[in-house]
């Protein structure tokens, strides 16, 4: 029976983690959506969540400065949510503390789609959720 070189795994974990860097690994998902011409809000709960990922929300039919207001609450584990500027600048970002609950809120602006991009970075988050509101 042929017996595998530890550097071999080594090395094969070593090239695949840029691959898996770019991803959000998140069990338990649910993600409610509810937004009305310019205002609204995204909500989403998890079991566990591991990486990051962009995802974007249309809060608009156009460019528009919007309030956003950031709640993270996790019972254990590192999340960040970054919300995005249309040039990819952070407007804030909201780090989420175990057993606690953050709140944060600042001034967004949507790009030329109406959309919002936002990043989501998580680090062994466990029982987790965040919410993201917008308004005119």
């Amino acid at each position: 029976m042929a017996r595998r070189s530890p550097a071999l795994a080594i090395l094969a974990v070593l090239l695949l983690a840029p691959l898996l860097s770019g991803c959000l690994l998140i069990s338990g998902e649910r993600t409610t959506i509810d937004l009305l011409a310019g205002s609204g809000n995204v909500s989403t709960t998890f079991v566990s969540a591991e990486g990051g990922e962009e995802r974007a929300v249309q809060v608009s039919d156009g460019p528009a400065d919007l309030q956003a207001i950031a709640i993270i609450a996790i019972e254990s584990g590192d999340l960040q949510i970054d919300l995005l500027q249309p040039d990819g600048a952070v407007a804030f970002a909201i780090a989420g503390r175990p057993d606690s609950q953050v709140t944060r809120s600042s001034r967004v602006r949507s790009d030329d789609a109406g959309m919002v991009r936002y990043r989501v970075t998580a680090r062994g988050a466990r029982s987790g959720e965040y919410q993201i509101f917008f308004q005119p």
